[in-house]
């Protein structure tokens, strides 16, 4: 048996029946980032010896997860005394360390996670690829040449390759689901006010941004968000209570369901033909299934506010920076920041107030057009991006101008926007070996109703039985590892 095989609530279950132990997991994670991570470059900070520690604690038996072993983003909330660099040049020469467990690190602790390592991300989450220039870059392992995509691609890359069975991520307009589309992995963004942000932040990106993990099966997702999505102290808002158990809900089927789908880029941008036929197969799935299916999306799609939203997230990565140089007492020396960063805390220190908050209102009204649709229907099916995951460019930050970001992200950023959740549902791989997968949008604080979606579509159309060949051994594993440039697409 391959415990990297395994699923989290597998691997629990044989360490339940003592048939391994939390140490024999978590020693053997570490054996595969070993043995991997050199080929993908996902595991940028290496937590062995804590996690070691961890997993001799007998509190552990005590918990639904036992000890699995886990990675966390290097952004998105902190892991207590840990580095904490959040792909920036700037942090790494500071050294700089959070205090506190973020509330759903904590979370995920309580529910027995052990934290092996820490996961590369683009400087503060601005690149659509994972890439910087403190970390270089994070391959796909399905194919070393292609994109594992961004911002939570190391955690993508690491679930994809089997280092763990499931990692932190992140997403303020696509971040887990496109590295999950990218790697042929489940990733559910939960709705607005779900997982905490606590305590460093209470209204990340004003409001776009909501973390969650990435996984290989659907059930991991449903008892991780059972368990992280607890209020923190002091939330200025929380999504609405779910009726039960988000695992009851993998199994509970979706007849009677109606559902719209949307195979073409509302804001105008090309989509790849495989992203277009995987929203169409999808569809067929669900309507054999029990749902009622039909071409229709909301007609204010067409009208979403790329240019506020772009104002919006620049203002608050700037912010962060300002507020880090406030806490460390340190300015930014040339070449500390990326470009991209260095422009957004060009705009956030030129925008005036007004023009942020009329950003903001304009959002907000956008989004109740928007929202109105899901009164006649349950799901909303579209790509996850226009394309599969692209070929590598530069191995250096660049800027992302908005029109070419907006483009990228045209079916993910708008749900950050309206606060609703969407899923990334993997729905097999093109001829040429790379995941494809369709999303699926539910009306705010609906997540049963995308665990039941997703639970359908993995049981008519599974996809964790096929790896990387880069997963595929010791032998193998040391031969991608060595050939890191090359090209690998072949799986099983």
């Amino acid at each position: 048996m391959d415990l990297g095989d395994l699923d989290a609530i597998s691997a629990s279950d044989l360490i339940g029946t003592r048939a391994v132990s939390s140490r024999e997991l978590v020693m053997a994670a570490i054996e595969r980032i070993e043995e991997r991570n050199p080929a993908v470059n996902a595991v940028i900070h290496k937590l062995y010896d804590a996690a070691i520690a961890a997993a001799e604690d007998p509190k552990l038996a005590e918990t639904p997860l036992r000890g699995v072993p886990t990675l966390i983003k290097d952004l998105d909330g902190s892991s207590a005394g840990d580095p904490w660099y959040g792909g920036s040049l700037y942090l790494k020469k500071l050294g700089w360390r959070e205090p506190d467990d973020s509330h759903a690190i904590a979370q995920m602790r309580r529910a027995g996670l052990i934290i092996v390592g820490k996961t590369a991300t683009p400087e503060f989450g601005m690149q659509l690829n994972t890439v910087s220039d403190v970390h270089g870059v994070t391959r796909n392992p399905w194919n070393l040449d292609h994109s594992a995509g961004g911002s939570s691609g190391g955690s993508g890359a690491a679930v994809a390759a089997r280092m763990v069975p499931v990692a932190h991520a992140g997403d303020g307009g696509g971040s887990i689901r496109v590295p999950s589309a990218f790697n042929g992995l489940f990733g559910l963004k939960p709705s607005r006010g779900r997982v905490s942000n606590a305590p460093l932040e209470a209204d990340a990106w004003g409001g776009l941004v909501c973390r969650h993990v990435l996984t290989r099966s659907v059930r991991d997702s449903a008892l991780l968000l059972d368990h992280v999505s607890r209020p923190g102290p002091g939330d200025p808002y929380v999504a609405p209570a779910a009726a039960g158990p988000y695992r009851d809900e993998v199994c509970g089927g979706v007849r009677g369901l109606r559902v719209g789908i949307l195979r073409h880029s509302p804001l105008g941008g090309p989509v790849d033909p495989e992203c277009a036929d995987a929203v169409a197969r999808a569809g067929r799935l669900l309507e054999e299934a029990g749902a009622a299916v039909e071409e229709s999306h909301p007609g204010a799609y067409q009208a979403f506010q790329g240019e506020d939203f772009v104002k919006i997230v620049m203002s608050w990565v700037g912010y962060e920076i300002e507020d880090l140089i406030r806490r460390s007492g340190v300015e930014p020396e040339e070449g500390d920041l990326s470009p991209p960063v260095l422009s957004a805390l060009e705009v956030a220190r030129s925008l005036p107030a007004t023009r942020y908050v009329a950003a903001m209102e304009a959002i907000h009204a956008w989004s109740r057009r928007m929202k109105a649709w899901w009164q006649d229907f349950d799901i909303l099916l579209a790509p996850v991006s226009p394309w599969v995951a692209p070929v590598l460019g530069s191995a250096r930050a660049q800027p992302v101008e908005p029109p070419d970001a907006l483009n990228a992200l045209a079916f993910t950023a708008p749900f950050n926007a309206t606060g609703q959740p969407a899923a990334s549902i993997p729905m097999g791989w093109t001829p040429a070996g790379l995941p494809v997968a369709v999303q699926a949008v539910a009306a705010l604080g609906r997540e049963d109703l995308l665990f039941r979606v997703a639970g359908t579509i993995e049981r008519l159309a599974p996809w964790a039985h096929r790896k990387p060949a880069l997963a595929m051994g010791h032998a193998m594993g040391r031969a991608m590892a060595r050939g890191a440039n090359g090209s690998v697409s072949s799986a099983v």
